[in-house]
Order: structure tokens, then C-alpha cells, then sequence
């Protein structure tokens, strides 16, 4: 089932994560009080809203109660930030991403119920949505425009398998270089020979047009 996004705020970094989750399948409502900006999104959205974002009857019209996620992307408007935030967390949204543009902010969008905020500096728009758009991948990072690393959980099926016994790079195309072990908190090079757990958080690298091979399984 595809997951359904309403991006709030189309700067560079919404922009970015709106079309990035629209072309990984997602249905994506974008709004902004620019129409000009509404305008240079079509045909990367699924629906445009011309709203104020700083006026909260207005943001509690746009329905984001049916959504999965919101993303608040309005970082340089700390008051609108809060107050989005606060409307989706009423309408108990699963996951409502906001955008930091400080420390200060991040900490006050935590507090008022933000699940995840995002500081573009460390985290780009198709970053984000890779992250957003997938039941697998705990985290993404772009190396060039072919290769990418990933850290995702074991796979149900790969539970209790060694890497001999899987044979990951033969047949899903990837590599395991480390992994999470939770009782010293650091990265581990992967024992060939170990049966993986279901927490073991895995540092995986592939091909890109692999991604979705992955997170299909």
C-alpha cells in the first residue's frame, strides 16, 4: 500500500522531498501560500493546496488526519512550525517530520511532538524521503550518482541465516560491511559464519536502482 505524504512549506528542501517521494510512488499534497511555487510542481505531486501556513484554521482544512506522514517544512518560521506540528500531533498523524533551521528549534519541535526533525544541512530531500518512504531502510546515504550505503534491519527471512548461508551479494546484488552491535553501541566488520539477529542494524552498500529491489521484500 502506498504511503500518503502532505508536505507543508515548499522551499528547496520541500520541494526536494515532495518530488523525491512522488517518484518513489507515495501520494504527495503539497501546500504553500506561493502559487507560483504550487505551479512548479505540477506533475510531481498528487494534489496542490493554496493555504496560509501560519493560519491554523487553515492548516486543520487540509485533512492531514488521513495522512502517514506530514512533513513540516518551513524552517526559517519557527511559530508556524509549532503550530502545524501541534495540529497534526491533535489529529495523531503516524509520523510527523519538521524541518530545523537551529538547535533551539529541534529542541522545541521535539518537545511539542515531533517524531523526526530533519537539519537540511545533514539530511537532503531525497535523503529524507528514501528514509520516509520505506518499511526497510533506517537511514540512506547518496555516495555518486550509482552507489549508495543504507543501514536497514535484517529482513524476517535472513533471521538466524549466516552470510554463507545467504549469499547476499549473488542474490540481491549487495554487500554487508558492518553491523550494529547494541551491547557495546559501535560498528562490527559482519562474521560470515554468525547467524544474524533481528536487531542486528546492518551498513549495507549497492547500486542504487537496487534500492527498491531491497525494500520490496
Amino acid at each position: 500500500m502506498k504511503k500518503t505524504i502532505a508536505v507543508l512549506g515548499l522551499g528547496k528542501y520541500g520541494m526536494s522531498l515532495a518530488k523525491s517521494m512522488y517518484e518513489m510512488g507515495a501520494d504527495v499534497l503539497v501546500v504553500d501560500n506561493n502559487r507560483d511555487k504550487l505551479k512548479d510542481m505540477d506533475g510531481f505531486c498528487t494534489a496542490a493546496v493554496c493555504a496560509d501556513l501560519t493560519n491554523e484554521d487553515e492548516v486543520e482544512m487540509l485533512g492531514l488526519k488521513n495522512m502517514d506522514i506530514v512533513a513540516i517544512a518551513m524552517g526559517g518560521n519557527l511559530s508556524a512550525s509549532i503550530m502545524s506540528v501541534a495540529v497534526a500531533k491533535e489529529l495523531k498523524v503516524p509520523l510527523i517530520v519538521a524541518k530545523s533551521s537551529s538547535d533551539r528549534m529541534t529542541s522545541i519541535l521535539k518537545k511539542i511532538g515531533a517524531n523526526k526533525v530533519i537539519v537540511p544541512e545533514e539530511y537532503g530531500g531525497e535523503q529524507s524521503a528514501r528514509i520516509l518512504a520505506s518499511d526497510t531502510f533506517l537511514d540512506y546515504f547518496k555516495v555518486d550518482e550509482n552507489l549508495c550505503m543504507v543501514e536497514m534491519l535484517p529482513m524476517p527471512k535472513w533471521v538466524g541465516k549466516n552470510m554463507i548461508e545467504l549469499n547476499l551479494r549473488k542474490n540481491y546484488k549487495i554487500n554487508v560491511i558492518a553491523y550494529m552491535n547494541h551491547k557495546t553501541g559501535h560498528w562490527k566488520t559482519i562474521d560470515p559464519a554468525e547467524p544474524l539477529e533481528a536487531d542486528n542494524e546492518l551498513l549495507i552498500v549497492l547500486e542504487r536502482d537496487q534500492l527498491n529491489r531491497i525494500n520490496k521484500q
